[in-house]
């Protein structure tokens, strides 16, 4: 048997720790298990074929996400699907938490409430918002790597994120107090 050459080291090394990752955004992309799978396999296959282009001690982590990204956004084009629409003033917007002591106070709290009602949720958000509420809320990423995986600028991820976060509030206010996570609001009569 031969031995793996340094370049199939370096790739074992450095991409494939990521795979629990790259399952995981794919899986809030495609909202399927199968096709979650399959995404992660064309990722890990296109950035394999492209290893020589990856600058050894850079983020792999970012690097595959953008290819994970690309491969999902060129395959839904190939289907030709349509976004979902939505109105972005029906969204009511609700707070759960308005402490502003951290850098991403909403963040935080959604990380810690996250369960099969919240990731229902999740998966029935547009595409758009989706995104970004799994690389930062899911995977921790920043605002900043999140912009240059996605190919936006920052402003739009944070608008991206406030919006998904403000649908996610509205959606699930009445699971959040029913979990104790919140007080129900006292009706004004």
């Amino acid at each position: 048997m031969a031995e793996p050459t340094e370049a199939g080291r370096s790739f074992d090394d450095e991409a494939l720790p990521h795979l629990d990752a790259l399952y995981r955004v794919a899986l809030r992309l495609t909202a399927d298990p199968s096709q979650a799978e399959d995404l992660v396999q064309d990722t890990m296959l296109k950035a394999y074929r492209s290893w020589r282009q990856y600058r050894p001690g850079t983020n792999a982590k970012g690097w595959l996400l953008t290819i994970l990204r690309n491969t999902f956004i060129n395959d839904y084009r190939r289907r030709k699907h349509e976004p979902i629409a939505m109105d972005l003033e029906a969204v009511e917007p609700h707070a759960l938490y308005r402490s502003m002591q951290e850098s991403d106070p909403e963040g935080t709290f959604f990380s810690q409430i996250v369960d099969d009602k919240v990731l229902e949720a999740i998966d029935a958000l547009p595409p758009d918002f989706r995104e970004v509420l799994a690389l930062s809320d899911i995977e921790g990423m920043t605002y900043s790597e999140i912009a240059d995986t996605m190919k936006i600028p920052v402003g739009t991820v944070k608008s991206r994120l406030f919006r998904a976060r403000r649908q996610l509030q509205a959606e699930l206010y009445s699971h959040a107090v029913e979990m104790g996570y919140i007080q129900a609001r006292e009706s004004r009569t």
